[in-house]
């Protein structure tokens, strides 16, 4: 299992300084504690110097029963251990027991690490299996036999536990303090960092694809001393940098919206008297040259053309704009059923099949608007699906409002131009052409007016199925 890993900053900062503190107190721990076990070593050591073996030395001859004769216990510390080593075989061992010297008992091991002890007047480390750690020294004795005297090194051991009791528990509270100490400090430390991110992500949620954008303003106390402050500078420049170019951005989309409008405003008087006199030159009562008949026809039908470009320009000009739409109560079944019937007398060769809920359902909203996309809708599925082909306008509602689907089993929409196919005058060669009186603008009204109600569209297709979904807040 891997070990948990902060991932923020702040945490890795915290863990970094736990563990170095941690490291620095194992490291004091262990240097305390072998200092202190080489100072009471070093002191048992000289207690043995100077007991002078003399306990070992009263081992020398065999005890008698005459009490004069018994080794001598006198000035000799509580648990001395004793022992004579006759060539290389040790021939009595005891200790000092409540004044009294008491035999010991040796095992084969305990009997090997005494005869493995050097005569060299040093302490050396041993364990008895009757007695547990010893410290002894071996000297040479007068009846050419080795003498070793021991102390214990229990207390040794005692006093280094009970100091790395204490040093474990001052620590492991200085950890904890530090920790809870430093994670304040570091939060404290990181806190224009902080700031810095938060105005990141502010930013970073505004909607900067299109539209007038509020960029935020620049970050405070950018002190360029430190590193955080220097972050905050640049930040502060780029953000300066990104507004411009929105702005200009903006002014000229501004300044293409009102060519668009004001441009499509101007051609409506004059398509609309070349329209006109078209009509007026038609309906003249003598007799015209065909060919003049069908110059005059082609005008006619071209002149509408542009009157629809027009208007669909001036729209989604205004549209665009954020010209607000009327919010009324909008029977959404009955504008489906109007375009339908729409649709079946401008297509009759085509099946258009309804499923529609058993009630009404209203929205709030433009009719005419809606009724619009609707239309548009229906018109692109009749305009790029041959005749006999199944559309279904399908209305039904859902969690997030109300959805309207438009289907059509045509040859559908390339994989490549779904992405855009909302755009303005988009055309695939193979399924549109101009011939058909589309403008390009149908699907890119219905996707402004159905964005306009704080709706969605969008198109899934396939060979053999297509299908166009609104969805409307209720």
């Amino acid at each position: 299992m891997r070990r948990p890993v902060p991932h923020t900053l702040r945490g890795q900062l915290t863990a970094g300084l736990v563990t170095l503190l941690a490291l620095a107190c194992l490291a004091v721990g262990i240097t305390t504690a072998l200092a202190l076990r080489g100072f009471l070593m070093g002191r048992l050591d000289g207690q043995l110097i100077a007991s002078d073996g003399r306990f070992a030395a009263s081992l020398e001859h065999e005890a008698k029963p005459d009490a004069d004769d018994r080794p001598d216990t006198r000035g000799q510390a509580e648990s001395t251990f004793g022992a004579r080593l006759l060539n290389n075989t040790v021939t009595h061992a005891a200790v000092v027991d409540d004044a009294t010297d008491r035999s010991l008992p040796l095992t084969y091991r305990d009997r090997r690490a005494l005869t493995g002890i050097p005569v060299d007047g040093n302490g050396h480390s041993i364990r008895l299996s009757a007695l547990g750690a010893y410290r002894v020294t071996a000297a040479q004795g007068d009846d050419q036999d080795i003498l070793i005297t021991g102390l214990p090194l229990h207390p040794v051991e005692e006093t280094v536990h009970r100091l790395e009791v204490v040093e474990a528990a001052l620590f492991s509270a200085a950890l904890v303090a530090t920790g809870i100490a430093g994670a304040v400090w570091v939060r404290l430390s990181l806190r224009p960092l902080q700031n810095v991110t938060a105005h990141a992500a502010e930013v970073a949620g505004l909607p900067l694809a299109s539209g007038d954008v509020a960029m935020p303003g620049p970050l405070p106390d950018t002190d360029p001393r430190t590193e955080v402050g220097r972050v905050g500078t640049a930040l502060n420049h780029m953000l300066g940098h990104v507004e411009d170019a929105l702005t200009r951005r903006q002014a000229g989309e501004e300044r293409l919206r009102h060519f668009a409008a004001d441009a499509s405003h101007e051609l409506r008087t004059p398509v609309a008297n070349i329209r006109g006199h078209a009509e007026l030159a038609l309906r003249h009562h003598g007799p015209l040259p065909a060919e003049v008949r069908h110059a005059l026809e082609r005008i006619d039908g071209e002149s509408q053309r542009m009157t629809r470009l027009v208007d669909d320009l001036l729209l989604l000009a205004r549209l665009d704009a954020g010209r607000p739409l009327e919010h009324d109560p909008v029977d959404l079944t009955l504008l489906i059923l109007n375009a339908t019937d729409d649709a079946r007398a401008a297509g009759p060769g085509h099946h258009w099949l309804l499923d529609l809920p058993e009630d009404p359902v209203t929205v709030t909203g433009d009719a005419h608007r809606l009724q619009q996309a609707i239309s548009n809708l229906l018109a692109n599925a009749r305009t790029h699906t041959p005749p006999g082909t199944d559309v279904t306008i399908a209305l039904t509602t859902c969690e997030t409002g109300v959805r309207v689907d438009v289907s059509d089993e045509g040859p559908g929409i390339p994989e490549e131009l779904q992405p855009e196919v909302f755009g303005r005058f988009v055309r695939a060669d193979h399924a549109r052409s101009r011939s058909t009186g589309s403008t390009g603008l149908g699907l890119a009204i219905v996707h402004a007016v159905i964005t306009a109600h704080g709706g969605t569209a969008t198109v899934t297709s396939r060979p053999g199925h297509t299908t166009f979904r609104l969805t409307l807040p209720s």
